[in-house]
C-alpha cells in the first residue's frame, strides 16, 4: 500500500506567505524560506509553492524565490502560479522544481495538459482545481477562486486528468482556513472515479481531519497551511498519530515524539 502525504503549502503574494479564509482577507504567515527549512526538518513529504496572484495579475511565477527555495529543500517541491506555456514549465524545473501545477490555464486550454506530459511526463503535472459547492453541485473556479465556470469538478477531474495529468490537487474554497475538516464527499467521489493521485486541501483544523480524510475521503495526501504556518500542529506529532491508526505513512521524524503523549 502506498504511503499517505502530508504536504505543507506555500500561499506566495508579494514575496512572503500568506493565509485566508474562503481564499479571503489574507494575512501575513511568514517568510518562505525560514517555513521551508522548518518544514524539511518536520519531516514534511512534499511541499507546495502557489503564487496565488500570479494569474490574476498577468506575470509570471516569481522564479528568483523558486531558485532561492530549492536550495534548502531535499523534498518534492511543486510550484504553481501563472503558469501558461511549455517555456514557463521549463524555467520553474530549471530553476528546482520538482513538478508543476497548472489550473486556469490548462482550463481554457485543455490540450496544454497534453503537450506539457509529453514533453515532461505526467508525473510532473499536477492539475490544480478550485471547486466551490453551490446550487447542490461543485464547480470549477478560476483565477484564484475569482471567476466561476459551468462545469462541474468530477467531470473537468476525470477530462484533466485523461489529457495527461499525473495527479490533481483539490481545494475546496467553502472550506478553506475553516479549520472544520476537509471536504470529504467531493475528495472521496473524485479518488474513486480517476486513476491518479488526489490531495485534498482546504479545511484541515485539527488531528482528526486527517485520519478522516484518507480514511473516509480517499485521498491520497492531505494538505494544510495555517496550522502548519503557526505550529497549531506539528508534523511529527501529526504523523504519529496517523501511525497508531494505521494509516501508512513515513515516520522516520516521529522519534522525538513520546509515545505515551496523549493526542
Amino acid at each position: 500500500m502506498l504511503t499517505k502525504r502530508i504536504i505543507p503549502c506555500l500561499d506566495i503574494k508579494n514575496g512572503r506567505t500568506v493565509k485566508g479564509i474562503n481564499f479571503k482577507d489574507l494575512k501575513d504567515a511568514g517568510d518562505p524560506i525560514q517555513l521551508v527549512i522548518w518544514y524539511t526538518k518536520q519531516g514534511a513529504d512534499e511541499l507546495i509553492f502557489l503564487d496565488i496572484t500570479a494569474t490574476n495579475e498577468e506575470r509570471k511565477t516569481l522564479i528568483s524565490l523558486v531558485k532561492e527555495i530549492s536550495r534548502h529543500i531535499n523534498i518534492p517541491f511543486t510550484v504553481g502560479g501563472g503558469i501558461k506555456e511549455e517555456k514557463d514549465v521549463e524555467l520553474l524545473l530549471n530553476a528546482g522544481a520538482d513538478k508543476i501545477s497548472i489550473n486556469t490555464a490548462a482550463f481554457k486550454n485543455p490540450n496544454l495538459l497534453e503537450d506539457l506530459s509529453k514533453r515532461f511526463g505526467s508525473q510532473c503535472i499536477v492539475l490544480a482545481i478550485d471547486t466551490k459547492y453551490e446550487a447542490n453541485e461543485w464547480w470549477v473556479y478560476l483565477n484564484g477562486g475569482r471567476i466561476s465556470t459551468h462545469t462541474r469538478t468530477l467531470d473537468w477531474a476525470k477530462e484533466g486528468t485523461s489529457r495527461g495529468a499525473g495527479e490533481v490537487l483539490l481545494t475546496s474554497m467553502n472550506h478553506d482556513g475553516t479549520k472544520n475538516g476537509f471536504a470529504l464527499d467531493i475528495t472521496r467521489k473524485i479518488s474513486e472515479n480517476i486513476y491518479t493521485p488526489v490531495i485534498a486541501s482546504g479545511g484541515a483544523g485539527k488531528l482528526e481531519d486527517f485520519f478522516t480524510i484518507f480514511n473516509k475521503g480517499k485521498a491520497d495526501a492531505a494538505l494544510a497551511a495555517s496550522i502548519f504556518h503557526y505550529r497549531e500542529i506539528e508534523i511529527p506529532k501529526l504523523k504519529c498519530y496517523l501511525n497508531r491508526l494505521d494509516i501508512p505513512i513515513r515516520t522516520e521524524y516521529t522519534n522525538n515524539i513520546n509515545p505515551n503523549d496523549k493526542f
